[in-house]
């Protein structure tokens, strides 16, 4: 199946409606940037103030050229301080694709063919941290909310990736903001898809494992009600790290790899040729320096 892409990513930034206009007041077509997927994104945060009826207007009359120009999808990004031209969008068939603190993303699909628009992200990527000092000790905290809170179980820091953040800096922050532990990052141990998580939305769940370089645990209070350095057989002998098969999955993992059976993926920086950009592909450690990345 093709797939056009957000063309948030692609667009030229070139607001010309395809060709050259002195002044925004000369067509009642909306200013917009086409994409290599024959997409148009309207940003409203650059469009003047204006009544929904004339936006109601310009969009018809929008819409109407882009469908002569066999253009498929269509993005509006309306900011916050412009939603009052909401239902005008609704009206004339655009629906919500996503919505983000400062703006709200609607889509409209032009051809009578499959809509091939991207989906909303279908999954929210968090990681856990396995930090094992040199005594094996491993670091633990306990919930201060959620549904552990209260349980008496200790369970490795937890968190959330943020938005344009590496997993491998992700856990280090993670670790840090909730017990002031200094970390380096080893590698990612495994990993755990779940559905129906948040608001219907799937979640990546990466077990990392981290070197401590700082030992004096300062509890971020507002997330923890404790956290502590524990022996790691104590830790394994805990009901839930033997019977939940999330928990009894990690415990397992980390046997192995402090007996030294076992090898996690590292990151490698590579760069995309294409777009440019700069990432790291996580592979396998084992045989890792005889492949040459240059």
């Amino acid at each position: 199946m093709s797939i056009s892409v957000n063309p948030l990513s692609v667009i030229d930034n070139k607001f010309d409606n395809g060709r050259k206009l002195g002044r925004e007041e000369e067509s009642p077509v909306l200013p917009a940037a086409y994409d290599t997927y024959e997409g148009v994104t309207v940003d409203m945060e650059r469009a003047p103030l204006m009544e929904p009826d004339v936006f109601s207007s310009r969009l018809e009359a929008s819409i109407s050229q882009w469908r002569k120009q066999l253009k498929k999808g269509v993005w509006i990004k309306l900011p916050i301080k412009k939603m009052n031209l909401v239902e005008s969008a609704v009206k004339q068939g655009f629906v919500f694709h996503h919505a983000e603190p400062t703006y709200l993303m609607l889509v409209y699909w032009i051809p009578k063919v499959p809509c091939t628009l991207p989906p909303n992200a279908s999954h929210q990527v968090g990681v856990g941290a396995v930090v094992v000092n040199d005594r094996r000790k491993i670091l633990v905290v306990q919930e201060n909310s959620g549904c552990l809170r209260g349980m008496g179980l200790w369970k490795i820091p937890t968190g959330i990736v943020c938005e344009g953040e590496d997993i491998n800096a992700a856990v280090v922050r993670e670790v840090k903001e909730e017990t002031g532990i200094e970390t380096e990052f080893v590698e990612i141990l495994a990993f755990r898809q779940a559905h129906k998580v948040f608001f219907g939305k799937s979640d990546l769940f990466f077990i990392c494992m981290l070197r401590p370089v700082s030992f004096e645990i300062q509890t971020e209070e507002v997330e923890l009600e404790d956290a502590k350095w524990m022996p790691f057989e104590e830790y394994a002998a805990q009901q839930a790290e033997r019977e939940d098969g999330l928990f009894k999955s990690i415990t397992e993992v980390c046997v192995e790899k402090l007996c030294g059976k076992y090898d996690g993926f590292l990151p490698v920086p590579m760069k995309a040729v294409f777009c440019g950009r700069s990432n790291y592909f996580y592979r396998s450690g084992k045989n890792l320096n005889m492949v040459d990345y240059s």
